[in-house]
């Protein structure tokens, strides 16, 4: 069975783990882009990154995106939303099915 995982700064991300996420605070670039590479040889099926820290690893995780397993998926951190996770699975929905399925929202 496959386990989920959450990549972030500490306070973005602590409260993962009451839902028992696995959870990985970093708190520079090398150092996440490193963790995001050992998770990716695990058990994860999924990789939450917070929209932050997704943007400073964008080359990193575009290396990933073709993988089936594990899904990174991008989500809000302590410093807001900025969109870019619900754009990121709008276009894996349309790259999965062809289409754009959110009518009205533009």
């Amino acid at each position: 069975m496959y386990k989920i995982a959450v990549l972030g700064d500490y306070d973005s991300i602590y409260g993962f783990a009451t839902l028992g996420l696995d959870t990985f605070p970093v708190s520079t670039r090398e150092e996440a882009g490193e963790k995001l590479h050992q998770l990716t040889l695990g058990d994860y099926g999924i990789v939450y990154v917070t929209e932050a820290l997704a943007e400073e690893l964008k080359h990193e995780i575009e290396k990933y995106q073709e993988l089936a397993v594990p899904a990174i998926i991008q989500i809000p951190g302590i410093s807001g939303n900025t969109g870019a996770g619900v754009e990121g699975v709008k276009k894996s929905v349309e790259q999965a099915v062809g289409s754009d399925i959110i009518f009205g929202n533009e």
